[in-house]
């Protein structure tokens, strides 16, 4: 069975976080994207998405896609959509989204005395930041934490828990295993094309898929040729899947449709920052 991983190598001394003015965090070989932390702020300045994105130099889409990889990598909501109210509802930042907008915050302040002041930060949002650099082809990606590994002495099954019930199962070698220094108890990112996500309705197919995520249908893109949808999953994460034209009329999807998602467990890509 054709398995996928990533390995990054955990950083050295001389890799270890740079703070540098102006303000900018480096880890490893990665940049936390400025115009990402420009989006938090501005949503929690507006509380609107559509004037965050204008403020950010982003597309209203690119926005929302911005906010939706954030959630998912930082195993929590960072973002929220709140509906209702006289105002008809909007946008903000959750508490874990504050927290990582102050702590930048706080390092703007500090330019001059950053390198005294590292250790004094919250030891959990650092690694946070890490993960919110990572740029990949893949249209979804999640982090979670192992609770599982299966070994058949060749290949074994990881099983990564994500925020809420959610979890999926990821099919990687037993040399993977050892490589990335999988445990139970350790953190892992997944990667998953969105052309990898198969949908059908709940309870009208049975596939051999070892994924199986249920959710509602947030957002539906007719692009013309491929669709694209996004569903909301009963966790908190999004998914996103493309679809043919053909199949999306066939299954009839519309927005506020519940739907599952089927996904291989060799068709994730998993990854992994341990020490």
């Amino acid at each position: 069975m054709k398995t996928n991983d990533i390995y990054i190598d955990s950083p050295s001394a001389e890799d270890a976080p740079q703070f540098y003015a102006p303000w900018h965090v480096r880890l490893g070989n990665g940049e936390i994207s400025p115009r990402r932390l420009m989006l938090l702020a501005a949503i929690d300045a507006t509380g609107s998405i559509s004037q965050a994105a204008k403020s950010a130099g982003m597309t209203y889409k690119a926005a929302w896609d911005a906010v939706e990889i954030m959630n998912n990598l930082a195993g929590q909501p960072m973002v929220e959509r709140q509906h209702g109210g006289v105002g008809g509802g909007g946008t903000t930042l959750t508490a874990k989204g504050k927290q990582l907008l102050t702590t930048h915050q706080q390092l703007q302040a500090m330019q001059a005395m950053w390198m005294d002041s590292i250790q004094d930060m919250d030891a959990q949002v650092l690694p946070m930041m890490r993960r919110l650099t990572l740029r990949t082809s893949a249209r979804n990606t999640f982090y979670g934490k192992i609770i599982a590994i299966q070994s058949d002495g060749v290949e074994a099954q990881v099983k990564l828990a994500l925020q809420g019930q959610d979890a999926l199962v990821v099919t990687v070698t037993d040399q993977s295993v050892q490589r990335m220094r999988l445990q139970v108890g350790g953190n892992a990112w997944a990667l998953i094309k969105s052309t990898w996500v198969i949908l059908a309705p709940i309870g009208k197919q049975q596939v051999s898929a070892d994924n199986c995520l249920y959710g509602t249908v947030k957002q539906v893109q007719d692009n013309e040729i491929d669709c694209e949808v996004v569903l909301q999953l009963t966790g908190g994460n999004t998914l996103t899947s493309v679809v043919t034209q053909q199949s999306l009329h066939a299954l009839n999807i519309t927005e506020g449709q519940s739907l599952c998602a089927f996904i291989q467990s060799n068709h994730i890509i998993l990854g992994s920052d341990n020490a």
